[in-house]
């Protein structure tokens, strides 16, 4: 009965959406009909002198606008009948108001009011006296920063250059990012300026700017949560576009969200790209469209719409302090409404791009979000693999990444004053070191303030022998776990090459023309013939991008097939081959790209296989 209530529910909120969309679709019938008429414009919120775009129809004739508090402006540009660009005029009163277009025999008024802002810096990433670095990203924090489009530094010949708002890295409603000129900056300590549409002119503070010795920069690194394949058309007030956590998968869903990016997404800020038409309503809800994300729909005008000018636009979604945070794991996450198409979901982070050398990125395997406290004893922070996990755990780790911790360093943050660590299985069987670890041992690095770094190598321990069947239990007393976490050297630009290693081999042994090498698309591995399974995003790189595949071996014969051995990509490989090249170390490395071949429409389904004869696939990897 109470599925039967909840889909009725479901039925009556779609009937009633669908009614009032189509109210506004007739409204912009009407309007076409008549001729003139306004369907929208943007941005809707603005300041004096900033662009403004309005559309709509029978513009060719028009010959003035005029704008609230009675401001008629008879200067602008009619791009076509549908389109007309004009500044802002001064003097709009802070209450905003409509916008009327007129032509010598009509007139049409706007739906939706022009709003006043007004910008207010409320701080920056860099505080005075800080060093600023050829390349390195500054943040300014604040409301209304859509409306500050340039930015004014001294040059290298001490004379002031302007950076345009088309150059900034983000630009937003509550942050804008702009970079440091790589080299073109004046060394020595002096203030900035930020300026808007309106004519203010806002000091930055006052930092000591330096050009870049080794090309050196702040990159925005972009992860990927989701990406629409093309199996998923435009929305229109439907529930295709619906996301749920693996701790509460229900079949409905277009996409199952690994439990760690599902808390990374409820915990900041992610982005959903899209294809946008000229109207767009977004409604961002739950699976039972009980709680809308802001409290309303975002439309077109909206200052959180942000367009790239390829028709696509993006927006930045962060959670915190929102009611729909509350009922998301019970619920699911759903993007609905009309106008526009899902691209991709995904996080950008900041990392800092070296020069020549190497530099060292941590890669978060798990992060505590406050809702495991302090060990006494307990055995709360349990972990297990994808292969062996019974709900015990705390956290189910990914295959790969399990691979890896039984064959790499990692690294564990540890919150306490006095810590007594006991890294042992979920059996309480064998303990790591065979003894516990306090402060002052050599493996623990105190940082100060409680904190402490745990270095984990299990390799060549007996724990290793227990870990799948038994899971990895931390225990002890005195301290909580707060992070796990890998570091993994990223190659600057001046020597090398970074690589993304997404499978490494863990005591796997050679191909001799067998199955075993055999990877799938995550949830797909119907039988349990995989030894690893790919998340979408990795999926989709490797069926689109190059990547690689480093073999131990003398003489390798490599064949690169699906699962069922039906289709092949190019003939097998072996020594002479271009793409074959022999790294003189006993080690050969295979270049792939399989985009646009037959295999790419088959291992969905199908999975991806190595076979062939006389070698050991050691890694695969993008560059």
């Amino acid at each position: 009965m109470k599925h039967i209530i909840y889909y009725l529910g479901v039925l009556l909120a779609v009937a009633f959406i669908g009614t009032t969309f189509t109210a506004c679709s007739d409204d912009d019938n009407d309007s076409a009909n008549v001729g003139l008429g306004i369907k929208a414009f943007f941005p809707t919120k603005v300041v004096t002198n900033q662009p403004i775009t309005i559309n709509g129809s029978g513009f060719n004739g028009v010959t003035e606008i005029e704008f609230p508090s009675g401001i008629k402006v008879t200067n602008f540009e009619i791009v076509n009948d549908g389109m007309i660009r004009v500044n802002t005029p001064s003097g709009i009163s802070a209450d905003g108001g409509k916008i009327v277009v007129r032509t010598a025999n009509d007139e049409a008024e706007s739906r939706l009011p022009l709003t006043i802002g007004h910008t207010h810096v409320t701080g920056f990433s860099k505080q005075p006296g800080e060093s600023a670095i050829g390349g390195e990203l500054i943040t300014v924090f604040g409301s209304d920063l859509e409306f500050i489009n340039s930015v004014e530094l001294l040059n290298a010949d001490s004379v002031f250059q302007l950076i345009d708002h088309k150059d900034f890295y983000r630009k937003g409603t509550s942050n804008l990012i702009f970079r440091v000129p790589l080299k073109d900056i004046y060394k020595g300590s002096f203030v900035g300026y930020l300026h808007t549409y309106d004519g203010q002119v806002i000091p930055l503070p006052e930092l000591a700017y330096e050009p870049s010795a080794d090309g050196g920069h702040m990159e925005i690194v972009r992860t990927t949560i989701w990406k629409n394949d093309g199996s998923l058309g435009p929305i229109n007030w439907g529930g295709d576009y619906r996301f749920a956590p693996e701790s509460n998968s229900t079949g409905e869903e277009c996409y199952t969200v690994p439990q760690d990016v599902w808390e990374k997404m409820k915990s900041g800020s992610f982005y959903l790209l899209a294809q946008g038409s000229d109207w767009i309503q977004m409604r961002i809800t739950t699976g039972w469209w009980s709680t809308t994300w802001t409290g309303d729909d975002i439309t077109t005008g909206n200052e959180r719409i942000i367009d790239n000018g390829d028709g696509t636009f993006y927006i930045e979604i962060n959670f915190a302090g929102d009611p729909i945070l509350e009922v998301l794991d019970a619920q699911h996450l759903l993007f609905t409404g009309g106008g526009y198409t899902p691209l991709e979901l995904y996080f950008e982070e900041e990392v800092w791009i070296d020069g020549p050398g190497d530099q060292e990125v941590k890669n978060t395997i798990w992060k505590n979000d406050g809702s495991l406290g302090e060990i006494n004893w307990s055995g709360e922070y349990r972990f297990a693999p994808q292969s062996n996990s019974t709900g015990e755990e705390c956290y189910t780790v990914p295959q790969d990444v399990w691979e890896r911790m039984k064959t790499e360093t990692f690294y564990v943050t540890i919150k306490g004053a006095n810590p007594q660590i006991r890294v042992t299985s979920g059996w309480w069987s064998t303990t790591w070191t065979g003894d516990d670890i306090f402060p002052g041992n050599e493996r623990l690095a105190d940082l100060g303030d409680g904190v402490y770094t745990l270095t984990v190598t299990l390799a060549g321990d007996p724990l290793l022998d227990v870990l799948d069947a038994q899971h990895l239990l931390f225990t002890g007393s005195g301290y909580s776990v707060e992070e796990i976490y890998f570091i993994d050297i990223v190659h600057g630009g001046g020597g090398g090459s970074s690589e993304t290693v997404f499978w490494q081999n863990s005591g796997g042994g050679a191909v001799s023309w067998n199955g075993t090498y055999r990877f799938a698309l995550e949830g797909h591995d119907y039988n349990n013939e995989c030894i690893g399974e790919f998340p979408q995003d990795i999926w989709d790189k490797i069926k689109t991008t190059t990547f690689y595949l480093t073999v131990e071996a003398t003489d390798p014969q490599i064949r690169v097939t699906n699962g069922w051995w039906d289709t092949q990509w190019q003939s097998d490989f072996q020594p002479g081959n271009e793409r074959l090249t022999d790294n003189g170390d006993g080690t050969w490395t295979l270049e792939i790209n399989i985009a646009g071949d037959p295999l790419v429409e088959t291992i969905d389904e199908k999975h991806i296989l190595f076979t062939g004869d006389r070698y050991t696939p050691l890694k695969l990897y993008f560059k």
